[in-house]
C-alpha cells in the first residue's frame, strides 16, 4: 500500500470515528429531551447558560453563518445565527459555560476563513435550567 493510500485510509477511518462519536453524543442529547427542550444531565456541576451575540466586520458573504454553525455543533451548543440588514451577524447560543466561553473566543478571533471581525458583542448572558433549542440553526 502506498503512503498516499495509507494516509487516505487513516483519514477516512478518523472521519468515520468522529461521525460515530457525534452521532452518539447527539443521540445522548436527544434521549434527555423533555417537552420544553433538552434537559442535560450535569455530572460536572457546570451550569447551563444562554447568550446573545452580534458580530461586526466583514461577516456576510464569507460563509460566517455556516462556520459558526459548524463550530457551535462541535462545542455541543444549540441556538441560531442569522444575517442582519446592518451587515452584521446576530445569534443566540445555549450550552455549558465552558463551551459558551470557547465559542465567544472563536467568534471574537476566528470566524470563517475570509471574515474580518472588527467587534463582537455578547449580551443577555444568563444561567438557564434547560435548553430551549434542539440544534444550532441558520435562520434566513
Amino acid at each position: 500500500m502506498t503512503i498516499l493510500a495509507r494516509s487516505l485510509y487513516a483519514y477516512r477511518f478518523f472521519e468515520i470515528v468522529n461521525r460515530v462519536c457525534l452521532i452518539q453524543s447527539v443521540s445522548c442529547l436527544s434521549d434527555s429531551t423533555t417537552t420544553t427542550g433538552k434537559d442535560l444531565t450535569n455530572t460536572s456541576n457546570e451550569s447551563l447558560r444562554s447568550c446573545d451575540f452580534e458580530i461586526f466586520g466583514t461577516v456576510q458573504r464569507v460563509y460566517f453563518r455556516q462556520h459558526t454553525q459548524e463550530q457551535a455543533t462541535k462545542l455541543n451548543l444549540v441556538g441560531w445565527v442569522k444575517n442582519t440588514k446592518m451587515n452584521t451577524v446576530q445569534g443566540h447560543m445555549e450550552g455549558y459555560k465552558t463551551n459558551i466561553d470557547q465559542m465567544k473566543i472563536w467568534l471574537q478571533t476566528k470566524g470563517s476563513p475570509k471574515s474580518k471581525i472588527i467587534k463582537a458583542e455578547f449580551t443577555n448572558e444568563k444561567p438557564i435550567t434547560k435548553l430551549t433549542e434542539n440544534i444550532f440553526d441558520i435562520k434566513r
